[in-house]
């Protein structure tokens, strides 16, 4: 594991016990429960049904499960479930939740860049969710894994931040601020991050034998989008603040496209 990936994981350990506990509450869990469908984008999961119409008995991978909400999801919907995450501790808390509500789910700490712990031609279907691409310094690696790891026929969906919003953050503001060209995709900071381009994912998802089946480009669902979750930004804001950051006329960042799905087969 080299430097840079070492750095990002003691950084996710230490972010697993902090800030990111708000997705493992009580009242994030039961939404789940109650409502799986909801840990996904409207439009992400409609390409999921279309993908595979029922769960059951289907071998889905979660690379990069983070708080894991996609996880629960597919498990509830009846299908048998491998998390991996490169951080110990989001794996950990991610377990402790399986097992105080009787889930049978797998979950394997292991970079997504490799899957080495991963058999190949194992899987019916493969997810990755929003922030993924950013912690990835080598694409091409992910998705040759990802490819290998399918089954023939199988299907890879991604939902993440639209590459659109990368060159302007995602903070709502009257006026557009650049903060990098398009092109300049890093890595950034000292915990590294990198902003690829639609052009980055695309080719490395199509070199590495996936068929790209269907591309779908969101709007943000509501206006909670532009409120970095992370800091205390939302504080003080109203309901019909927040809802206005909806609209392009108020925050010209709602102009363009917040959020990417792709759907993509091996074979």
């Amino acid at each position: 594991m080299n430097n840079s990936v070492n750095v990002i994981k003691d950084s996710w350990n230490q972010w697993a016990e902090t800030w990111y506990q708000k997705y493992r509450t009580d009242e994030a869990i039961t939404k789940i429960i109650t409502s799986p469908e909801s840990a996904f984008h409207r439009m992400t999961y409609s390409m999921i049904q279309g993908a595979l119409p029922d769960m059951k008995g289907k071998r889905v991978l979660v690379p990069s499960s983070g708080d894991n909400h996609a996880v629960f999801a597919f498990h509830l919907m009846g299908a048998k479930v491998t998390s991996c995450d490169i951080s110990e501790k989001q794996i950990e808390n991610a377990y402790a939740i399986a097992k105080n509500n009787g889930w049978d789910i797998e979950f394997i700490r292991d970079d997504t860049m490799q899957l080495s712990k991963i058999n190949s031609n194992e899987y019916d279907f493969v997810y990755t969710s929003n922030g993924v691409h950013v912690w990835i310094n080598d694409l091409n690696s992910m998705y040759n894994n990802i490819q290998r790891v399918l089954k023939q026929n199988g299907t890879y969906i991604m939902f993440d931040i639209h590459p659109f919003m990368r060159p302007f953050g995602i903070t709502a503001r009257e006026t557009i601020t650049v903060e990098k060209p398009y092109d300049l995709v890093g890595p950034f900071g000292e915990v590294p991050t990198y902003k690829w381009r639609m052009q980055d994912i695309l080719n490395a998802i199509m070199s590495s034998n996936l068929t790209v089946r269907r591309i779908e480009e969101m709007y943000a669902e509501d206006g909670s989008f532009w409120v970095d979750d992370s800091t205390d930004e939302g504080e003080g804001l109203s309901e019909k603040d927040i809802e206005n950051y909806c609209n392009w006329h108020l925050n010209p960042l709602a102009a363009i496209p917040q959020w990417l799905s792709i759907n993509a087969t091996h074979g």
